[in-house]
């Protein structure tokens, strides 16, 4: 150091000196990992393999953002595109690169929950028992006996959907995939009617498909993702999910295939709620257990396949008049528990 610079050392302030043994520990910081990307700032079409006349074909088949190419395996895109497997495998790895989708520490989980919203089920005591509503990027299923409330809710939840954020809905449109026959645009007029809402416009936005058998209710939910951004789907409602699988799929040795298709579809529901952020309600169907000598005979179709992935899981029993017990069965971080709530001409409301 020559004499000069010396002197000049001495006469800097003390805060000067922080400040540049602050730029020399900064220099060396590692760059701070990119935040995940939700949406596709990045065209399909810089991806590997993918050229403007196999770009189009994705985004007619409903794959025109990189979530959608990231979350589907080679098969899909190979089949979709005309290309190979292997050209889909590194349009994939390329999708996934440039959304980051590799791990992720707690803090940043932590972060990416708060992105998470809260749908009302109309009545205050079931909205506390699921820790503010019903969440978005999971699948709630709710089971019980016919007549226990299960369509009841799904149309509540069909129009809360279409409130502002701040109201407890979505602000988002709804998918209806109704394999019961029981979808009723007068039921939703009479609630709309109750909240003082425009049923035109709350109708307009719930899209309903009417599936008559298992394969045809698994084929309206793959097309689904052709209209969720188009159309801002924040709530997907198939009611119910296993009435065709039990009508097409008898006795035991056709069960192997149907819990397999059954998981398929069912994978194909958690992948629209993470893309969309998005969530998606299921009724189920019971059964009873006569081996069951003490307890609750009632049991859930579906078997564990349905039961792990669903996200939460209800249990609706009758009760007195237009009340119904409601009993929080399964959650991954909320504590068993049960409440009342009330099935009225105005809707879902507490007892």
């Amino acid at each position: 150091m020559t004499g000069k610079e010396k002197e000049k050392e001495e006469e800097m302030t003390i805060p000067q000196i922080e400040e540049i043994e602050e730029e020399k520990e900064t220099e060396y910081d590692p760059e701070p990992e990119p935040e995940p990307v939700e949406g596709s700032e990045q065209d399909i079409e810089e991806l590997p393999g993918i050229g403007p006349k196999t770009a189009e074909k994705l985004k007619e088949a409903g794959y025109g953002a990189l979530m959608n190419i990231a979350t589907a395996s080679a098969s899909e895109i190979a089949a979709v595109a005309d290309v190979g497997e292997g050209t889909a495998s590194k349009a994939i790895m390329a999708a996934r690169g440039a959304l980051h989708m590799g791990y992720e520490t707690g803090l940043q989980a932590l972060e990416n929950r708060k992105k998470i919203l809260k749908l009302t089920t109309g009545s205050k005591e079931l909205d506390k028992l699921l820790g503010g509503g019903l969440e978005t990027c999971s699948i709630t299923e709710c089971y019980g006996a016919f007549g226990s409330a299960k369509t009841q809710i799904a149309h509540q939840l069909a129009v809360n959907a279409q409130l502002p954020i701040d109201e407890g809905g979505l602000n988002g449109a709804v998918l209806y995939i109704d394999t019961e026959h029981t979808f009723r645009p007068e039921r939703i007029m009479e609630m709309c009617n109750a909240k003082g809402l425009d049923h035109k416009k709350i109708l307009a936005n719930i899209h309903v498909g009417r599936a008559y058998n298992s394969d045809h209710q698994i084929l309206l939910a793959d097309k689904a993702k052709d209209i969720m951004k188009e159309k801002n789907i924040k709530l997907v409602i198939v009611d119910s999910l296993m009435s065709h699988f039990r009508a097409d799929y008898i006795g035991r040795g056709s069960l192997a295939g149907r819990q397999q298709k059954l998981n398929q579809h069912l994978h194909v529901l958690q992948k629209l709620a993470d893309t969309y952020n998005a969530l998606v309600y299921i009724t189920n169907q019971v059964m009873s257990k006569p081996d069951m000598l003490f307890g609750d005979p009632t049991a859930a179709v579906g078997g564990h396949v349905l039961h792990h992935a669903a996200t939460f899981r209800i249990y609706l029993r009758k009760s007195k008049g237009d009340t119904r017990i409601c009993k929080l069965v399964d959650s991954p971080n909320l504590p068993d528990g049960e409440t009342v709530l009330r099935i009225t001409p105005d809707g879902v409301i507490d007892r």
